[in-house]
Order: C-alpha cells, then sequence, then structure tokens
C-alpha cells in the first residue's frame, strides 16, 4: 500500500497536473481582449515598438528610484521566466529627465540576467498620458507619471487581461508590489498568450508545408 502511495505521489500526480494545465491553454484559448489598438511608441523618444512583439508594458514614472522594487520583482518572477522568448520584451515608459535612474535600474537588472529585451523609453508628460489613456483601464498613473501596474500588450496592439478575475473581475494590469500577483496570476496569463502564438505559428508552418 506504501508503495502504491509513493508511486502515485511521483508519477501519476505529476502526471494529471501536467494534463491539467496542458488543456486548459487548450481549452480555455485565448486570454481576453480588453482594450483594442492601444497607441504605438512613434511619438515617444525611441525606436521601440508595441507593434509585433509580445509586450509587459510599464511606467515607472519620475519616481522610478523608489520603484526599483517593482522592477526586481517583475524581473525575477516574470521576465527572467519568458525573455528568451521570440518577440518578448518589456518596456518601461518614464518621463524625460530620468534616463539616469533608468540607466542605474538596467545596469542592477543586468547584474541579475541578460537584460536585452527590457526597454526603457522616454517621453513629455502628455505624450505619456495619451499613452496610458489609449489602454482604457480602470486605473491611473499617480502625479509622477506612474504606477505599479503593468499591462500584457499582445503583438496586434490588444491590452490583454482577465475579465472574470476572482478578485477584481476585469483585470486590466497587474501589481508588481505583489510577489504572489506576478506568481499566482501574470505567469499563467503570459503562459497563455506565449502558447496561443505557438499554437498560431504551427498552425501557419502547417498549412504552408501542405
Amino acid at each position: 500500500m506504501k508503495k502504491t502511495f509513493v508511486l502515485v505521489v511521483l508519477f501519476i500526480l505529476p502526471l494529471v497536473a501536467y494534463l491539467f494545465f496542458a488543456s486548459g491553454v487548450n481549452n480555455f484559448g485565448r486570454l481576453p481582449t480588453l482594450t483594442e489598438g492601444v497607441s504605438d511608441l512613434q511619438a515617444l523618444d525611441t525606436d521601440v515598438r508595441l507593434q509585433d512583439k509580445i509586450t509587459i508594458l510599464g511606467f515607472l514614472g519620475r519616481d522610478a528610484a523608489i520603484r526599483k522594487g517593482n522592477a526586481f520583482n517583475l524581473n525575477q518572477k516574470i521576465y527572467k521566466r519568458f525573455y528568451e522568448f521570440r518577440d518578448f520584451q518589456v518596456v518601461m515608459v518614464m518621463p524625460k529627465g530620468t534616463e539616469n535612474i533608468a540607466r542605474e535600474i538596467q545596469d542592477e537588472l543586468s547584474e541579475l540576467t541578460d537584460t536585452s529585451n527590457w526597454q526603457f523609453v522616454f517621453g513629455e508628460d502628455s505624450v505619456i498620458e495619451v499613452l496610458f489613456a489609449s489602454l482604457r483601464s480602470d486605473l491611473e498613473l499617480d502625479q509622477g507619471l506612474g504606477t505599479p501596474y503593468v499591462f500584457i500588450i499582445d503583438k496586434e496592439r490588444n491590452l490583454r487581461g482577465r475579465k472574470e478575475d476572482e478578485d477584481e473581475g476585469t483585470k486590466y494590469g497587474f501589481n508588481t508590489n505583489s510577489v504572489a500577483e506576478l506568481n499566482n496570476k501574470m505567469e499563467d496569463d503570459v503562459k497563455i498568450i506565449l502558447a496561443e502564438y505557438r499554437l498560431a505559428l504551427k498552425k501557419n508552418n502547417a498549412q504552408r508545408q501542405n
């Protein structure tokens, strides 16, 4: 009896868990689209674009020095797990004049991981406000044009999130103050959107071969 229990724990339960999560991605399909046509970044001082990229979009704001912990949480819990996926990037939007603190943050993050897909972009206050408004979320920027929340933007510049979150109902963004939220919610949602694009790529490749 004891041997049977050990075998179940070691072999059967992991298999069941794998099948559950694998079928979950297929059965639940696409991560819900909450806002279509988020503004791209042409109006900011950058060549970085949202179009054709899977982007984690954030706004560190003028007080970015006190949000280093948020960037660290995002780096450790999300970026490090997914940065090697094709077309994945993290983009942090900041007001002009914060370039030095952005370089400091990137230097500190680079000691932990490859930050080649961490992008820091800068713009005038009014441009940042217009970009944030294009998300059409229920969240707001603070007086320094920052927020602890980050957003999942797909390759077509649509904001993706949850329409039936157990805590918030419609969930537009993810709070980088909360390691638990990054672990328990955002990681799952990023997995879904990456699986969605991988599946689409496989279908396209199969159609070309046929």
